[in-house]
């Protein structure tokens, strides 16, 4: 199940193997925190604890056992990537037959589905899914996300959220749960306990300096000036914002421009050519920024445009998988806006 249905699930039956597993450190965080509910518990790092010693730990109940699926005691394997890779073969025998007198809990980074252990967990036991970006091949749908952050969410600050509010928080600041959580917090200090947060209010607060600093970095790299767009970009992060929050804010800006670069040269294929403003206007670029947005797509000229969305393409893939970690993520942003920059000149 995903770790949104668990985290709603008021009436949820535990087994005695639980695995969860996703890139959203802050829903892994959650989600084990509903699954202990504060009941005896262990935790241990996979990298250390050796397959003998835990085998003791399981075989061994809680004093305040009162028989119901919460009140038993879990061990919690942080890490379990590392302790599967040194005990594959007696974990993925122990999920077939698991004990019954402490639950074993396995928090992994990522858990391959072609895996026996996958598999099994999935069968028989329980296995949590904590990535929070959308994909129809897990199941995890744009609407379950939204009702997710309106229903679980926004109640947990005394707020409400409407639709038009939830899209645009994921638009402006990525998918990452904990970046939007932290986000209501501060938009439900805005409003009596109990109110709405719209869009307007989150463009308003969400946006601020931050909303004007990321211009800056798009005016500048339409100009080719890599200087001062790496400047604006170092301002953001020593700001607190992560380089995975950010670029979805600079595609966005970045987007329309190659979008619109492809709607220029079909229109000319097919012997109807169509104007930069008349480009953007269809991709629902607003009136009154059009002026503007004409200005910085011509520019960005044709051979830039030609290439934005796989340059975008390439860097969300690499900031999601080979580039994730910190430092390197900071550097694949600004190594991606020195490439948009300086090949203006």
């Amino acid at each position: 199940m995903h770790a949104f249905d668990l985290l709603t699930e008021t009436s949820l039956q535990l087994p005695n193997v639980v695995g969860l597993f996703g890139s959203d450190a802050v829903l892994r965080s959650w989600t084990l925190h509903a699954l202990l509910q504060d009941g005896d518990s262990m935790q241990v790092d996979g990298a250390s604890i050796k397959w003998s010693d835990l085998k003791d730990e399981l075989s061994t109940a809680s004093l305040f056992d009162f028989g119901d699926s919460h009140s038993k005691r879990a061990i919690v394997i942080r890490s379990a990537d590392a302790f599967l890779k040194d005990h594959r073969e007696s974990l993925e025998k122990y999920v077939t037959d698991p004990g019954t007198a402490s639950r074993l809990v396995l928090e992994f980074d990522s858990l391959p589905s072609n895996t026996r252990l996958y598999k099994a967990l999935a069968k028989d036991q329980l296995l949590v899914d904590c990535y929070a970006e959308v994909d129809a091949k897990r199941g995890l749908t744009r609407a379950k996300r939204l009702q997710f952050l309106c229903d679980y969410i926004a109640p947990r600050h005394r707020c409400k959220l409407t639709q038009g509010a939830a899209d645009t928080l994921v638009e402006l600041i990525g998918e990452s749960i904990g970046m939007i959580d932290t986000e209501i917090a501060k938009l439900a200090l805005y409003l009596e306990p109990g109110g709405t947060i719209n869009e307007s209010l989150v463009r308003e607060v969400v946006t601020g300096w931050q909303a004007k600093t990321m211009w800056k970095i798009t005016d500048s790299i339409a100009a080719g000036d890599a200087p001062e767009a790496i400047r604006q970009l170092e301002k953001l992060m020593s700001g607190g914002q992560s380089p995975i929050a950010l670029f979805p804010q600079l595609a966005w800006s970045l987007r329309r421009f190659g979008l619109a670069t492809a709607a220029i040269e079909h229109s000319e294929r097919v012997g109807r050519p169509i104007q930069p403003k008349q480009a953007l206007s269809s991709l629902g670029t607003k009136p009154f920024e059009l002026a503007k947005a004409g200005e910085q797509l011509m520019s960005i000229r044709r051979d830039r445009g030609r290439q934005l969305l796989s340059w975008l393409l390439d860097a969300d893939l690499r900031l999601k998988g080979t580039h994730s970690h910190d430092g390197r993520d900071a550097f694949l942003l600004e190594q991606l806006v020195i490439k948009l920059a300086k090949s203006r000149a």
